[in-house]
């Protein structure tokens, strides 16, 4: 049953990589001038490796039940502490989920810069200039106003 685990953790492992690299090619998008062309395949692609990952996940947990562990981390620490090659895998799952989980805080924080810039050229496209004869309306019009 080890056998099974670890071949999980493997999988578990390569998921976790092709998240990083998506992470990657996300946060050169975010960087790019025009970047709607590239995120929406990113942001499906993001989509199914979190489903493949749930999934590992799951057959992670009930693999280590059967093994007689609890769930979750303090489960594989206990495993680990069992098996030489799990705990190798383990160890490079956990350093692969890190090095993910830092750049998607990075992409969180790109996001949010992006964010506050187009919400601030926004309000400065928003400002309130007096009425004038001459400005163009909402609708695309010279409004008609009495001359002052």
């Amino acid at each position: 049953m080890k056998d099974a685990l670890l071949a999980t953790l493997i999988d578990e492992y390569s998921t976790v990589e092709a998240f990083a690299s998506i992470l990657t090619l996300e946060s050169q998008a975010l960087t790019a001038l025009s970047p709607l062309e590239q995120l929406p395949a990113i942001v499906e692609k993001k989509t199914e490796l979190i489903g493949v990952l749930a999934r590992l996940e799951a057959a992670r947990d009930a693999q280590l039940a059967e093994l007689g562990f609890p769930a979750g981390w303090s489960g594989m620490e206990l495993a680990a502490s069992t098996d030489a090659r799990v705990a190798a895998q383990w160890s490079l799952l956990q350093k692969a989920a890190e090095r993910a989980r830092r750049a998607n805080a990075n992409n969180g924080e790109l996001i949010r810069v992006r964010m506050d810039y187009n919400q601030r050229a926004l309000a400065a496209l928003q400002v309130n200039v007096p009425r004038k004869t001459g400005f163009y309306g909402r609708d695309g019009r010279v409004p008609a106003q009495s001359a002052l």
